[in-house]
C-alpha cells in the first residue's frame, strides 16, 4: 500500500487566519495567563482561554450550559478543561447537579484520538473531542468564535494533522501505520458524552459549585492533582496498535451504520444478520432456535477465571426481597374489568401495574397497545376511539399520497427521495422473514411494512428512515394488521425513540451515559472493571438500547418486553436497569475471563436467544427499586424515552449537520 502524504496545518486556511490573528490570540493568552497566574499549580501555564464555550445536554438549542474552555500547559504535556459557570444553566429544569455532570477536568492530549470540526452554514461552529478509549466529549459549542485559535493553539503544542479522508476531522498524535491512520480518520463521534463521573479518567474526587464566572478560573490544589496522576499514568501507559485497530472496527460493529455493516460484516459473519450479529430469530409459531456451541449453558462455570470482586449489593438476595414473581398475562375477561360501560380506562395506573407483571393476551394487544403507545388515551370512550381511527386513516392517506405521487422524472431530481426509499427496500426484504406474518417472495406485509416507513420519512422529514426503525414497526403491524393504525402508533412511539435516530446519536449518547452511571452507582467493582478495560464506553449495549432488545430475544418475548417497558410503571428508563440486570448476570464470566472489549462485544451479541425474560425483569425491578432517587438523578433530563424537553422553536429532530 502506498503511503499517502500528511497535510501539515501550516497550509490550511484556518491555521493562516488564526496567525493573522496572532496579536489579539497573544494578547488573550497573555491576559488569562496574568488573571490565573495566582491560582495555577507550579509549572503549569494557561495557553488558551475561552468564555461562553457552552454544551446542550439534550437536543434543543434553548438548554445550553455554559463554561469556559482552557487549554493548559504543565512540562511537556498538554491539558484541556472545560469548567461550567455557577447558575448558568438556560433553563430552569436544568439542575446544578446535570450542570457538574458535564464538567471536563484536565485530560490530557496523549489521549485524545481526534479532534472534529462543525462549521454549518447557519449557527455555530462546534467540536466534538473524540479520546483514543472511543469516548466522546459533549460538542462544545463556541458562541464567541475562537476554534481557529483552539486548532491553532494545540499544533504549537502537540503533533496534529488534517485527516486525508475528511477535511473537518484532525488526527492528533497520529503516528500509526497507514492502515490504522485511515479508520482512525474515519471514527464517528458517537460516543457517549463524557461528564464529570466518566471524567474519572482525569480527575478524583468532585469540587465545590463554582458561585461567578470567575469562580471557573483553575482550581488549583484538584487540577494540580490531576494534571500530576495523568503525568505519572501517561508514563506507565503502553500502546498496542494491534489492539487499537480492533476496538476501532468493533466499536464500528456495534454501531448500527453503513460503515458497520459494510466494513466489519465479515468478522462476525457466522452471527450476523441484517447488520446487527444477532443468530436467527424464532419465530412466533415457538420454531427451534440454533443456539451457538460458543456460549455455555451455565455462564457461571468458567474455566481459570481470575479472581472477582463480590457482587455489592448481593443481588440474588436482592432479587428475592424486591423482584416480584411474574403473572399470566392479562386476558379478556380481567381486561374488561378495567373498562367502564362506554370503554374508558377507570384505573390507568392499576392498569398499567397489572401489564408490568404480566404482559397481555396476544389478542388484547391491538386494542391494549394502542393505550399504551398513547394513540388513544385512557379516558377515551369506545365511540371515540373510532372517530379517531377514522378521521386518521384520512390523515394518513394524505401523507402517504405525498410520495405516491412524485413521477419517476421528480424522483431522479429527488436525492433524497431516492436515498431513503432505496434503504428502506432493502431493509424491509431483510426484517424479520423468519415470521410466517413476513416470509414469502412477495409478500404483501413486506411491502405495506416499506409503505409505512415511506410515509413516516415524510411525516418526519427531519428525522426521516435509518436503519434499525423497521425493526421497531415490525412488531406493531404484525400486532394492529391495519397499515394506517400501524403508522400512527409506530408515530406515537417514535415520539420516544427518535432520538436513538439522531444524526449526532445525541439520544444514544444520553443513554449509554446514564447507563454507565447507573453500574457505576449499583456495581462499582463492575463499572471499575470497564474503566481499567477500556471499556467504560459501553458500546457493547448499543444494540439493546437502540432498537429495545429486540434481537436479544423471541418474537413473542420481544412483544411482551416492549408492553411492560411501555407501561412506565416503576419508571421510563426500565430498559437502562435491565441493561444492568443483564450485565450483573453475567459479571462473574466478564470479570472472571477478564473479557477486554473485543472479547465482552462477541459475548454480548451471542447472548442473543439464551437471556432470561422474566429473570431479566424481576432483576431489573429489584434494581430499580434500590437505586431510588440516585438512580433517577443518574439519568439526565430528557434522556429517551422519555418526551424531549420543550424547545419554543418546536423543532423535536434538527438533522442538519448545522445542528443548534
Amino acid at each position: 500500500m502506498q503511503e499517502t502524504e500528511l497535510h501539515d496545518l501550516s497550509d490550511d486556511a484556518d491555521y493562516a487566519a488564526s496567525i493573522q490573528q496572532g496579536s489579539a490570540s497573544v494578547m488573550m493568552r497573555s491576559n488569562s495567563s496574568k488573571r490565573s497566574s495566582s491560582s495555577e499549580p507550579e509549572g503549569a501555564e494557561v495557553v488558551y482561554l475561552k468564555d461562553n464555550v457552552a454544551i446542550h445536554p439534550t437536543q434543543f438549542a434553548s438548554e445550553r450550559i455554559s463554561g469556559r474552555l482552557k487549554l493548559i500547559k504543565q512540562g511537556s504535556s498538554l491539558f484541556m478543561t472545560w469548567i461550567p459557570y455557577k447558575g448558568q444553566t438556560s433553563n430552569a429544569r436544568l439542575s446544578e447537579k446535570d450542570r457538574n455532570l458535564y464538567t471536563i477536568r484536565a485530560v490530557p492530549f496523549t489521549d485524545v484520538r481526534s479532534i472534529r470540526r462543525h462549521t454549518p452554514t447557519l449557527g455555530w461552529q462546534y467540536i466534538i473531542v473524540v479520546l483514543s478509549s472511543g469516548l466522546a466529549f459533549p460538542p462544545l459549542y463556541f458562541y464567541n468564535g475562537g476554534v481557529k485559535e483552539f486548532l491553532a493553539t494545540i499544533k504549537q503544542h502537540v503533533f496534529i494533522v488534517r485527516s486525508l479522508e475528511d477535511a473537518n476531522v484532525f488526527l492528533v498524535n497520529d503516528f500509526q501505520n497507514p492502515l490504522q491512520r485511515t479508520l482512525s480518520s474515519l471514527e464517528l463521534p458517537r460516543a457517549i458524552p463524557m461528564a464529570s463521573g466518566a471524567s474519572a479518567f482525569a480527575s478524583v474526587g468532585g469540587s465545590p459549585p463554582y458561585e461567578n464566572q470567575e469562580s471557573a478560573d483553575w482550581d488549583a490544589n484538584n487540577e494540580s492533582s490531576s494534571i500530576s496522576q495523568n503525568v505519572r499514568r501517561q508514563r506507565q501507559k503502553s500502546n498496542d496498535p494491534a489492539r487499537d485497530l480492533s476496538i476501532q472496527v468493533l466499536e464500528k460493529f456495534s454501531l448500527v451504520t453503513r460503515f458497520a455493516r459494510e466494513t466489519t460484516s465479515q468478522l462476525f459473519r457466522e452471527n450476523q444478520n441484517n447488520g446487527f450479529g444477532a443468530v436467527e430469530r424464532k419465530n412466533y409459531s415457538h420454531s427451534s432456535l440454533d443456539i451457538p456451541q460458543r456460549v455455555p449453558k451455565d455462564p457461571e462455570e468458567v474455566p481459570n477465571q481470575s479472581p472477582v470482586p463480590s457482587d455489592p449489593l448481593e443481588f440474588d438476595k436482592l432479587t428475592l426481597v424486591w423482584g416480584k414473581p411474574r403473572q399470566p398475562p392479562l386476558g379478556s375477561k380481567e381486561w374488561a374489568s378495567f373498562l367502564d360501560s362506554e370503554g374508558r380506562v377507570m384505573d390507568s395506573k392499576a392498569l398499567r401495574k397489572r401489564i408490568f407483571y404480566g404482559g397481555v393476551e396476544h389478542a388484547l394487544r391491538r386494542e391494549v397497545w394502542a393505550l399504551l403507545l398513547g394513540y388513544h388515551t385512557y379516558d377515551s370512550t369506545y365511540a371515540e376511539r373510532e372517530c379517531l381511527r377514522y378521521n386518521k386513516k384520512l390523515e394518513y392517506e394524505t401523507i402517504k399520497r405525498q410520495w405516491q405521487s412524485i413521477s419517476p422524472e421528480q424522483a431522479k431530481r429527488f436525492t433524497k427521495f431516492r436515498e431513503r426509499k432505496g434503504l428502506i427496500d432493502k431493509d424491509v426484504v431483510r426484517t424479520d422473514r423468519s415470521l410466517s406474518f413476513y416470509d414469502g417472495d412477495d409478500n404483501p406485509n413486506v411491502n405495506v411494512l416499506g409503505d409505512i416507513l415511506l410515509t413516516y420519512s415524510f411525516y418526519n422529514f427531519d428525522l426521516g428512515y435509518c436503519q434499525g426503525m423497521s425493526d421497531l414497526l415490525s412488531p406493531i403491524f404484525f400486532v394492529m394488521e391495519d397499515e394506517s393504525e400501524s403508522f400512527w402508533c409506530f408515530v406515537a412511539l417514535m415520539e420516544r425513540l427518535g432520538p436513538n435516530f439522531n444524526r449526532d446519536q445525541s439520544g444514544m449518547h444520553s443513554q449509554l451515559f446514564a447507563l454507565s452511571k447507573l453500574v457505576e452507582l449499583l456495581d462499582s467493582p463492575l463499572h471499575n472493571y470497564f474503566k481499567q478495560n477500556d471499556c467504560l464506553n459501553y458500546f457493547f449495549c448499543f444494540r439493546w438500547i437502540l432498537i429495545q432488545f429486540k434481537r436479544e430475544f423471541e418474537y413473542e418475548k420481544t412483544m411482551r418486553l416492549w408492553e411492560v417497558l411501555w407501561t412506565h410503571y416503576l419508571s421510563e428508563h426500565l430498559h437502562l436497569y435491565a441493561c444492568v440486570a443483564i450485565l450483573k448476570r453475567y459479571r462473574n464470566k466478564i470479570m472472571g475471563e477478564q473479557m477486554d472489549f473485543d472479547t465482552l462485544l462477541k459475548f454480548i451479541n451471542e447472548l442473543s436467544g439464551h437471556i432470561d425474560l422474566d429473570a431479566i425483569l424481576r432483576d431489573a425491578e429489584a434494581l430499580c427499586i434500590c437505586a431510588g432517587e440516585n438512580g433517577a438523578a443518574s439519568i439526565p433530563p430528557g434522556t429517551p424515552p422519555s418526551l424531549p424537553l420543550g424547545n419554543e422553536n418546536g423543532l423535536l429532530y434538527p438533522q442538519q449537520d448545522e445542528v443548534l
